[in-house]
């Protein structure tokens, strides 16, 4: 199991650093600041080395002898206690009269300490003889230690302290990149709500820089937008309107004519295409008034599954417009279903488009048409199923667009105008649900879900 977490662990934190811009900008920073530290530090450190044989080396040798002639010869135990009471200091004197040595713990350390940083020492090393170990007169032997245990205690608190301090500013600069970079999620929020068709909320302007002249252009391109689309809304609605009067005139006028035999057939045809231009006209004004999303609704508790036989009985021994056909269609109901909120008008009318849909494709098929009810949550899914021949697969995506037809197979003379299954489709993106088109082999199968 870990070694399969690792992976996805490592892909979801490098997903998530090339998603975040404001991440991606901190971490380059926080390495910024470290490569230019470790360049400082080592640069530093060449600089300091170069003068360490000519310039640093005399200067502690002179120092030593200064110390041991403190210490004086023969060694004085006293003055060397003193002198390791004052500086940071070890001393270890070995002779014929004199065997003292002030912490065998700090010699100790001092050994440990340069073993770790060999590299670092190992000038020291090689002239331990010259640098640090001094013989007296008499015959005895003086080596002096500095001292690490002040200097390895006080250390831990500075590392423990800039630690802290390096936490805080990377905060500090990720909270100031986010601001910085705050208006960018501002535009994307703005971007997803003019996606939705919600233009009411232009974006927030924050400050008047590069960001902000972004923003402006956005919501410019947005109102723009907005503008076109009412006016194509605007323009449908007022044709639609337009052309309902003289439709229901030439309907009228059509019925007046003499019921002749010579007349009927001509009349019925007339009769049928005035028909087929109301149910258009019909449809589109549908359509907008479903383009407002949820303000459009009536909503009220309703029984799904009562509704769904209302329709299917509708449909008995007669297809969709009109189209004779034998096929009945099933209803397999959920025992648990239950009263959902929604429009009952807009939802009959989905349920009509869809089985209308699946009678239509169903000449010829091995099975009837199949309506399924089932809960989802606190709504309802809805899964119309014929057994035609279906569509291709590339045709899925469009079939709820307006006016698209996929193929001769749905044609006008069979297939409508193109506006049932977009219908439906604003139907259930109007109550909050989903709409999905899929290939049921044989056959094509609708599903909706209403949130309720």
């Amino acid at each position: 199991m870990t070694d399969r977490s690792c992976p996805r662990w490592h892909q979801r934190l490098h997903h998530r650093m090339r998603h975040s811009l404001k991440k991606r900008l901190v971490a380059l920073f926080v390495v910024l600041a470290l490569a230019m530290t470790a360049t400082f530090l080592m640069g530093m450190q060449k600089a300091l080395g170069v003068g360490w044989r000519d310039v640093a080396r005399p200067l502690v040798q002179d120092y030593v002898d200064r110390l041991v002639a403190e210490i004086g010869s023969p060694p004085s135990v006293e003055r060397a206690q003193a002198l390791v009471l004052r500086a940071p200091l070890s001393v270890r004197i070995s002779g014929p009269n004199v065997n003292w040595q002030s912490s065998a713990k700090a010699f100790a350390d001092s050994d440990r300490f340069r073993d770790r940083h060999s590299d670092k020492f190992s000038d020291w090393q090689q002239d331990e003889g010259q640098l640090l170990v001094r013989t007296t007169a008499d015959g005895h032997r003086i080596q002096l230690g500095v001292s690490l245990q002040r200097w390895e205690e006080h250390p831990r608190y500075v590392g423990w302290i800039t630690l802290l301090v390096l936490l805080v500013l990377t905060w500090l600069a990720y909270a100031a990149v986010r601001r910085l970079l705050r208006p960018l999620d501002d535009i994307r929020a703005g971007a997803q709500r003019f996606g939705r068709g919600e233009f009411a909320q232009p974006i927030p302007i924050r400050k008047r820089d590069e960001l902000g002249d972004l923003a402006h252009d956005v919501n410019t391109m947005a109102q723009n937008i907005h503008q076109m689309l009412d006016a194509k809304r605007g323009l449908l609605l007022a044709i639609s309107h337009e052309l309902r009067s003289p439709l229901t005139r030439a309907r009228l006028n059509t019925e007046l004519l003499p019921d002749t035999l010579d007349v009927q057939p001509s009349r019925d045809a007339l009769l049928r295409d005035l028909g087929e231009m109301r149910d258009l006209i019909t449809d589109l004004l549908e359509s907008e008034r479903l383009g407002q999303g949820h303000v459009a609704l009536q909503v009220e508790p309703t029984d799904v599954a009562e509704l769904a036989h209302e329709v299917v009985a509708t449909f008995t021994g007669l297809g969709g417009s009109n189209v004779p056909t034998t096929v009945a269609a099933h209803v397999d109901v959920a025992p648990d279903l239950h009263l959902v909120a929604i429009d009952r008008t807009r939802v009959r009318m989905l349920l009509r488009n869809l089985l209308d849909n699946a009678l239509r494709h169903s000449v010829g098929a091995r099975q009837a048409p199949q309506v399924t009810l089932h809960p989802a949550g606190q709504g309802v899914a809805i899964t119309v199923r014929d057994y035609g021949p279906g569509v291709p697969d590339a045709a899925l995506p469009h079939l709820a667009e307006a006016f698209y037809r996929p193929d001769a197979a749905r044609e006008r003379a069979t297939g409508g105008v193109g506006l049932g299954l977009h219908l439906c489709k604003l139907v259930a993106l109007a109550h909050g649900g989903s709409f999905e088109v899929r290939n049921a082999q044989p056959g094509l199968e609708v599903v909706v879900v209403l949130p309720g």
